[in-house]
């Protein structure tokens, strides 16, 4: 068989792929491999040993800092954004389907966020706070209310302030996938479900939900790790808790052993898991909606 050459643009592209896809994961893979030196090892190649040393003094604690307090807020902020921007983005575009007035508007008021500085984002939340924390505190000085003159401290934190910074990351990217979907979903379905006597609810349930469940999935994928990882909009929003990116930045300048490179494996690690386990409910949901449609088909012959 003629075998057609190559010519120099598919190896000069090639080449320019591998040294993106170096550029891409190569600090990643680097951490992952530092972080499994030994109890002499450093912050840089060459290696020193391998073991498992640096994730136990990882477990064990690193310096002051509470890493795991701030490792589980950030995992609970990360589910409850990656439940908001799923049930947030499952309305509006069911709400989009419609048009009414104000709707083009209301479309880029929801995805501008994604053209706004994240820090700038950040200082905004920060500085609404600050002037509702005031008008709060003047307004129990001026009413007499005791709770508030003596208990009160602020209304940022990390469910609060904190939890909206995220979402304003994260609901542009779901209501997107969300609007996408539904602009290619036929209405047939709903439409025969109505003609045998579904209600409107019963509809979503047992024909839309089913249909648009892998979208789901993937949407709060995108909520879950892009709350994760999240620090500029965490910057200025998140009070006096610390989330676990707030201060993995923090030990940068104060951990000089792999010990750092261990905490960064363990996330790095967590986030993969995440994706395998949407990727796997994914591949379920379509391979259950295709058995039922095989069972249905045998039933109608």
């Amino acid at each position: 068989m003629h075998s057609e050459k190559r010519g120099p643009a598919f190896w000069f592209l090639a080449g320019f792929f591998g040294l993106y896809v170096l550029f891409l994961y190569g600090p990643m893979i680097t951490i992952v491999v530092l972080s499994f030196q030994g109890p002499q090892g450093g912050l840089t190649f060459p290696m020193n040993g391998v073991s498992l040393f640096w994730f136990e003094k990882l477990f064990a604690g690193v310096g002051v800092v509470d890493i795991w307090t701030a490792f589980g807020r950030s995992f609970r902020l990360g589910l409850i954004v990656c439940i908001l921007t799923v049930v947030i983005s499952v309305m509006a575009g069911l709400a989009f389907r419609r048009k009414f007035r104000g709707a083009g508007l209301l479309f880029y008021v929801a995805i501008a966020s994604l053209i706004v500085p994240s820090i700038v984002v950040s200082l905004g939340i920060g500085l609404e706070f600050r002037i509702l924390d005031d008008v709060i505190k003047s307004l129990g000085n001026a009413l007499g209310i005791e709770a508030i003159q003596r208990g009160y401290t602020t209304g940022m934190g990390i469910f609060t302030s904190g939890l909206g910074a995220h979402l304003t990351w994260t609901l542009p990217f779901g209501l997107l996938i969300m609007f996408a979907i539904f602009n290619r979903f036929n209405p047939s379905y709903e439409e025969a479900a109505r003609d045998l006597g579904a209600t409107p609810w019963q509809t979503f349930r047992h024909v839309v939900l089913p249909i648009i469940a892998p979208s789901l999935i993937g949407v709060g994928l995108f909520g879950f790790t892009l709350s994760w990882d999240e620090l500029a909009r965490s910057s200025q929003a998140m009070g006096a808790q610390n989330t676990l990116p707030m201060s993995l930045q923090g030990l940068t300048t104060t951990v000089t052993t792999p010990e750092i490179y261990a905490l960064g494996t363990l996330t790095t690690a967590i986030s993969f898991s995440v994706i395998a386990i949407c990727f796997a409910a994914a591949i379920l949901v379509q391979k259950r909606r295709a058995r039922r449609g095989s069972d249905a088909g045998k039933g109608v012959v």
